[in-house]
């Protein structure tokens, strides 16, 4: 065996390792880290307006948490909204 082939051979290892596609990326998103991150949002907007009603925060800080919630809440839906016409779309393929 050539020194060149085998140089060549252990370029092609390399190079396939480098451009592999990483397992991430064929998973797709994590839902579950998503519906964690929107249950901490909830959360956080719930004890920051029941610390609002006995005087331990102040309003403007129960504003930002009950925006962010909001908009928590209205991603949700859009999200859900989307999946469901994608879902009534696939009902609706000739099979």
């Amino acid at each position: 065996m050539d020194i060149r082939s085998v140089q060549a051979a252990r370029q092609y290892a390399e190079t396939s390792q480098a451009i592999a596609p990483k397992a991430q990326a064929q998973n797709g998103p994590d839902v579950a880290a998503m519906a964690r991150d929107f249950a901490a949002t909830l959360k956080a907007g719930e004890e920051t307006a029941l610390s609002a009603m006995a005087g331990g925060a102040d309003p403007q800080s129960l504003v930002v948490a009950l925006a962010q919630a909001d908009l928590a809440v209205q991603t949700a839906v859009t999200v859900r909204d989307k999946v469901v016409e994608a879902y009534q779309e696939i009902l609706r393929m000739p099979v």
